[in-house]
């Protein structure tokens, strides 16, 4: 089959399109206007590019439209689970419709390989938005491979953010890593004091 791979990143490509390749014609597609600032975005797509021209791997870029974004999570600030699943909507939305028009048999996702992610949910997205384009989706889960993954970008000395990639994902995580230097900062504190 010809396969479009949404890839959000570099390391998370790794992986998924070595497996998917060793049975189908794959292309990647990177398709992501939840990314924030644009100088993560293209920090995310240059990694992504400078691997893919190494391995010569076909890379579609659609346009960057954070309002796109914006739009379709308008309302979930507050609700992390339901901003994710419309943020899965919106790009395996992109991506089937994009599989469609290049004739295309089906679309896959990087997004199985993170085990931050919710796997239903980006299975329900990318399963409708590929019924919605007239395309097959692969819901494969890649999370098995992720320890490979995260080895193999490290030893590329690939850049590996901290944070999904939109701008609330970036807050909720600093305030996670904050949380854990308190923690630790408690710890240190309460054995000094014996």
């Amino acid at each position: 089959m010809k396969v479009l791979l949404h890839a959000c990143c570099g390391p998370c490509l790794l992986e998924p399109f070595d497996a998917l390749v060793a049975e189908h014609d794959v292309t990647v597609l990177y398709a992501n206007p939840n990314i924030h600032p644009v100088a993560e975005y293209r920090h995310r797509r240059d990694t992504l590019l400078e691997y893919a021209v190494t391995q010569d791997i076909e890379v579609i870029e659609e346009p960057y439209d954070p309002a796109a974004w914006m739009q379709a999570v308008a309302g979930l600030e507050r609700e992390p689970a339901l901003r994710c699943r419309a943020c899965f909507e919106l790009r395996l939305g992109i991506a089937a419709r994009t599989a469609a028009s290049l004739g295309m048999d089906a679309i896959a996702t990087t997004l199985t390989v993170s085990p931050y992610q919710d796997q239903s949910a980006v299975a329900e997205a990318g399963e409708a938005a590929a019924a919605a384009a007239g395309v097959i989706y692969l819901d494969v889960d890649f999370r098995e491979r992720y320890p490979e993954a995260t080895r193999r970008s490290r030893e590329l000395g690939m850049y590996r953010q901290n944070y999904c990639g939109c701008m609330l994902s970036d807050i909720e995580a600093e305030r996670e890593r904050e949380a854990r230097r308190e923690e630790r900062r408690r710890l240190r504190e309460a054995a000094r004091q014996g």
